[in-house]
């Protein structure tokens, strides 16, 4: 399967993205720079993605950084005996705490977070969230970001929602159903696409819209 992994990838699908639908065209102008943002394959993806969820750029950054300091290695079988105390001190709320504990065991149980980046998006999200507190939106965030899948789109973030229905025209903003609808027509690039909605919704709310996917800072 054909994966993004360099600029020159995003630039081919902005200018497929652009042929099959040409209101995309304006979008992307708007849009400027759409990043590549990939990630390496694996625990430390999966756990920036979790601390993310819900909280500011700044907050997932300093509560990372705490965790980095605190579980030497960020590795599955240190986050399990780490304990609650760390959890607290690093600033992970509860539900987040039991979330990486979870992945943590199902990764020290066997589950490969690198070898499901080979496959097709429906086998990978479908292994992904068996894991408790794992929902679809951040297996699908997993495997834009760290697998490079091309053809994800996480209808379900409403930073997309938000940036698909200013840019189109939709009023009110497209639900998910709506958004999976609309999204259909810019396969096999519905990847590149969702990257560059997230670039247009920086440009038009002047903050970052996409998920955090980056490897875990190290300290």
């Amino acid at each position: 399967m054909r994966r993004i992994t360099s600029l020159d990838d995003i630039a081919e699908g902005l200018d497929a993205l652009s042929a099959l639908d040409p209101r995309l065209i304006a979008v992307r102008a708007r849009a400027g720079e759409v990043p590549l943002r990939l990630s390496e394959p694996g625990f430390a993806s999966l756990v920036s993605i979790i601390v993310s969820q819900q909280i500011s750029r700044a907050s997932a950054d300093a509560i990372l950084s705490r965790l980095l300091r605190i579980v030497v290695p960020l590795t599955p079988e240190r986050m399990l005996v780490a304990g609650e105390d760390a959890f607290r001190e690093a600033g992970l709320s509860r539900p987040k705490q039991k979330t990486l504990l979870a992945i943590a065991a199902a990764v020290a149980d066997g589950l490969d977070l690198g070898h499901l980046c080979s496959l097709d998006a429906a086998e990978a999200t479908s292994r992904l969230t068996q894991v408790s507190g794992i929902g679809p939106w951040t297996a699908e965030v997993y495997l834009l970001f760290a697998a490079g899948h091309p053809d994800i789109f996480p209808a379900r973030d409403v930073a997309l929602q938000s940036a698909v229905g200013e840019a189109l025209g939709v009023s009110p903003r497209p639900g998910e159903k709506s958004l999976i609808a609309i999204a259909e027509s810019w396969a096999p690039w519905r990847g590149v696409a969702a990257r560059l909605f997230w670039a247009y919704y920086r440009s038009m709310r002047g903050r970052e819209g996409v998920p955090d996917a980056g490897e875990a800072r190290k300290p």
